[in-house]
């Protein structure tokens, strides 16, 4: 086995899961549980940034990368959602994503490209008192890519719930938002995915205009395939991982707002430890 293949085949076990956490960014940002009013129209453009030189094996110890290895990803996004009624909303998630590999002897192995765009439709199944929400999200996952360096080159669909609140906290208004999505890839081998994520947050000051929230989710996949490919990170179907991260809000007006989200992974399987940066801006339009 050469040393470029090597590099792939680090490239492929480890770092692929990495990056999908670049796509999740904006669960972090924006209260996904909460109803959004019909006629309402939010846009929301990220920029994130990763960077691991660690990794987590298949039995999940750390250690550093060969030849001094080192993975960043830069991933810009457009998340967008609109209220089709007081029940019903439907959202898109669009990503792209630039990702380099470097090593100290074998130079950068870089790719980028769009990855899976999703549409999805939410129902909002019932609340309690207006205060606490559960909603149901079915997702389509369709592939925008021919790189299977970018992802499984396969279609999906995706099953969230959700469940979400507010209250109150040493006299600050408080949110909290458990949400679970299973996941599955479709193709000669699939994939099965398991995102999970909890979300509380704070508002600091009386006009809602400053928020602070810490977020714990996590990342599981299994598939028939337990093998990995020395140079298609597409075989990479066999990880976990789960994270932390903290964010802060800042809103300028009813309908613009700003998110800076730093994160980390604790702990993981065949995939990179890594940290993450992102920001975030929602718009928001009242059509009605």
């Amino acid at each position: 086995m050469n040393k470029t293949m090597t590099i792939n085949k680090t490239l492929s076990k480890y770092l692929f899961a990495a990056v999908i956490l670049l796509t999740l960014t904006h669960n972090n940002s924006f209260a996904d549980g909460f109803p959004v009013r019909p006629g309402r129209f939010s846009l929301s453009p990220s920029v994130s940034y990763f960077f691991a030189n660690k990794q987590w094996d298949s039995v999940s110890h750390k250690k550093a990368f060969d030849d001094g290895g080192r993975f960043q990803s830069f991933s810009y996004s457009l998340y967008s959602e609109y209220g089709l009624s007081r029940k019903f909303t439907l959202s898109a998630l669009v990503p792209f994503i630039m990702n380099d590999f470097r090593t100290n002897t074998n130079g950068s192995f870089k790719s980028s490209g769009f990855q899976d765009i999703e549409i999805g439709v939410k129902y909002y199944l019932a609340n309690i008192n207006y205060k606490y929400y559960f909603s149901i999200k079915a997702s389509g996952i369709i592939p925008a890519y021919t790189n299977t360096k970018l992802g499984y080159q396969q279609a999906g669909a995706e099953l969230k719930l959700a469940f979400a609140g507010s209250g109150h906290l040493f006299g600050k208004q408080s949110y909290f938002v458990l949400e679970n999505g299973v996941r599955e890839y479709f193709g000669t081998e699939s994939v099965f995915q398991d995102r999970y994520n909890a979300t509380y947050g704070l508002t600091l000051d009386k006009n809602f205009h400053e928020q602070v929230s810490v977020s714990v989710g996590g990342f599981y996949a299994t598939s028939q395939n337990k093998q990995f490919d020395l140079t298609n990170p597409n075989n990479s179907k066999n990880f976990a991982f789960n994270q932390v991260s903290l964010s802060y809000g800042h809103a300028f007006s009813k309908s613009l707002s700003l998110f800076l989200t730093g994160g980390t992974f604790i702990t993981g399987r065949n995939t990179g430890a890594g940290s993450s940066a992102s920001v975030s801006l929602n718009y928001r339009i009242d059509t009605r």
